[in-house]
């Protein structure tokens, strides 16, 4: 865990990450870091198995080291890999990225290192949320 740093700081912290990634099988690394309302900075990469469905990306290790610390709104995130290109974050990353992050940046670096950066509503044009649930709730 760290304490808050700038968006080029963010990439870095998911660049040295993405250097512990357990990768046998794809061969694939991807580095995070995630900062949350309070200023902090988790990491994480992802993590490979041979039975790939127990694979974990990451993001969600990111997001689940901080939710363990008790950080439960995250404000930034910052996915970099080794392909050296803008890595969207998958499926079931993204829904759980909506249980934490309702607004915020995400921070991505091209295949020329330069910065590109996303809002929330432009990654999530229409997630599924807990108000959708709610929603949900009160019209039956």
């Amino acid at each position: 865990m760290k304490e808050g740093f700038s968006v080029e700081e963010l990439i870095q912290q998911a660049k040295q990450a993405m250097n512990h990634a357990y990768v046998p099988y794809s061969k694939f690394k991807v580095g995070c870091a995630v900062k949350t309302k309070s200023g902090k900075v988790y990491t994480g990469c992802n993590i490979e198995n041979a039975s790939y469905g127990a694979t974990n990306c990451a993001e969600r290790t990111a997001i689940f080291k901080a939710v363990s610390e008790g950080e439960k709104e995250i404000t930034q995130i910052a996915i970099v890999s080794s392909g050296n290109m803008v890595t969207y974050p998958c499926g079931i990353c993204r829904q759980v990225i909506s249980e934490f992050m309702k607004e915020g940046i995400f921070i991505f670096e091209d295949r020329k290192e330069n910065i590109v950066t996303y809002t929330y509503e432009e990654i999530f044009p229409y997630s599924f949320t807990k108000k959708d649930l709610e929603e949900a709730r009160e019209n039956n």
